[in-house]
């Protein structure tokens, strides 16, 4: 058993409670490779900002849970190399499936996990979630639950179709699980193709897809039934279409990629939407530079060469979002 708090790391209760008082948002960036864990920190240092870096099941089976526990720990020590004497970071599961792999990660350094059973039955949903409560908080670990279906792929995690969480469950589900937050579904969606054509309408200047709003009268209504409890929103990436162009112009095939947009991203931070989920705009920035890389210089070969421009690509994107969307530098 590796308790988080040997590692230097910290669980979500007070900075989601800072963050729903002061009207922002904390950034929870997936984390795979060194790189973007380099990234992440570098970003979260300059900006003064508390940091989730999250690990999907799918991140573990490609990095290995040990390695990326160990690489969260050095991210503690990163941070305070660079100057933060105490930074809040989060080692958090996303989208864990099953009881034993949320207890493998607690036992293993996690300080934070999320169980979701939103594809079950509703009574099914409550008793997974409250047995993943009941051995969390018996180590201090903080836990997210999900409520509704978002849409998308990722990783192991897909759906075809969303269904919107309904405002008048979660009263219910939060007091029976008994979790700590509880993700919900609004509009969002997993990946890069968050909505199709059909969905969306086209900018008659650009030719751009614009997709469809957020449904934040559902948002407003989980707020009044639920005031001050932390709410996530998953698959929030913006999808930023100079990434996808710089993809698209150095042999990549992204048509009609699109996220969604940042002043709605903006304007949910400052309601109890305290964690935003963002993974696809990292991986956009890391492939853009390395494309761009080897179109421009076809000659490199060694690593370096083009994951230094991709760490700094991935960084600015970070800052951008901690900054311009969420709202959440110069909180330590």
């Amino acid at each position: 058993m590796t308790s988080y708090k040997e590692l230097g790391l910290v669980n979500t209760r007070e900075m989601f409670a800072k963050a729903v008082a002061g009207g922002y948002a904390i950034p929870a960036f997936n984390f795979n490779t060194l790189e973007q864990m380099q990234a992440i920190i570098q970003a979260a240092v300059e900006t003064k900002s508390p940091v989730i870096m999250q690990v999907s099941k799918g991140a573990r089976n490609y990095a290995n849970g040990t390695i990326l526990r160990y690489m969260a720990q050095g991210a503690v020590e990163y941070a305070k190399e660079l100057g933060c004497e105490k930074p809040q970071i989060v080692l958090h599961l996303d989208h864990g499936d099953t009881f034993e792999l949320c207890k493998d990660c607690i036992d293993n350094g996690f300080s934070s996990v999320m169980i979701d059973g939103s594809s079950l039955p509703y009574e099914e949903n409550i008793a997974l979630t409250k047995k993943v409560v009941e051995y969390a908080h018996k180590f201090d670990v903080t836990v997210e639950a999900e409520l509704g279906v978002l849409a998308g792929v990722e990783d192991e995690v897909a759906s075809e179709v969303s269904h919107y969480t309904k405002p008048e469950e979660v009263v219910d589900f939060s007091t029976r699980s008994g979790c700590d937050s509880l993700a919900i579904s609004i509009g969002t969606s997993h990946g890069a193709y968050k909505f199709t054509p059909e969905q969306c309408t086209r900018d008659p200047k650009t030719g751009k897809l614009v997709p469809p709003p957020l449904a934040f009268d559902i948002l407003h209504e989980i707020e009044k039934k639920l005031p001050g409890f932390p709410i996530v929103l998953h698959g929030s990436s913006s999808v930023p279409q100079e990434e996808v162009d710089t993809i698209n112009a150095h042999g990549g095939k992204l048509p009609d990629a699109v996220g969604i947009p940042e002043e709605q991203l903006r304007e949910a931070s400052k309601s109890a939407v305290c964690k935003i989920n963002i993974d696809s705009d990292s991986r956009l920035a890391m492939t853009a530079a390395i494309r761009k890389h080897f179109d421009e210089k076809p000659g490199d070969f060694d690593p370096r060469q083009y994951l230094k421009p991709a760490r700094e690509n991935m960084k600015k994107m970070y800052i951008h979002k901690i900054v311009e969307v969420l709202g959440s530098n110069d909180k330590l």
